[in-house]
């Protein structure tokens, strides 16, 4: 009896989520969350929405007060990408990066310490990002 050999090939899919960030009085923001890069990170800020936190500005660079979310470091990255969303370990802060921060060298894009990336930002409109007030009340929720 010849018995035939069978390859089994497993895959691990890449699931996005979908989330919207609700800015009182101005166009909303939408994120879309990788689990690729930091699945532990992602799979806390969805069981922690929505959430509600002041947000400010450094250079352009949004980043929030204290979120919900405790996570450590988790394939933290010292340099992003434009439009890159992280979460900073250090400050319990989402990130949301449309420019150049105040320490990057010319053509870079530096967060104050490393982050976790977790997605990117969909509809990436300077305006919209640069308009927001340093204190300013965001809501994420799942879109």
């Amino acid at each position: 009896m010849k018995r035939k050999g069978y390859l089994f090939q497993e895959t691990n899919s890449i699931v996005k989520h979908k989330v919207l960030v609700e800015i009182p009085s101005q166009e909303n923001i939408t994120l879309e969350l990788d689990e690729s890069k930091s699945p532990k990170t992602v799979k806390s800020f969805l069981e922690n929405l929505p959430f509600s936190v002041g947000v400010n500005l450094w250079g352009e660079e949004v980043y929030t007060d204290e979120s919900p979310i405790k996570i450590g470091s988790e394939n933290a990255k010292p340099l992003v990408q434009l439009n890159d969303v992280a979460y900073w370990p250090t400050g319990k802060a989402i990130c949301l990066f449309f420019g150049p921060t105040p320490i990057g060298n010319k053509g870079e894009i530096k967060p104050y310490s490393p982050v976790n990336i977790i997605g990117t930002i969909k509809n990436a409109d300077k305006k919209i990002l640069s308009k927001l007030q340093n204190g300013m009340k965001v809501t994420f929720r799942k879109s």
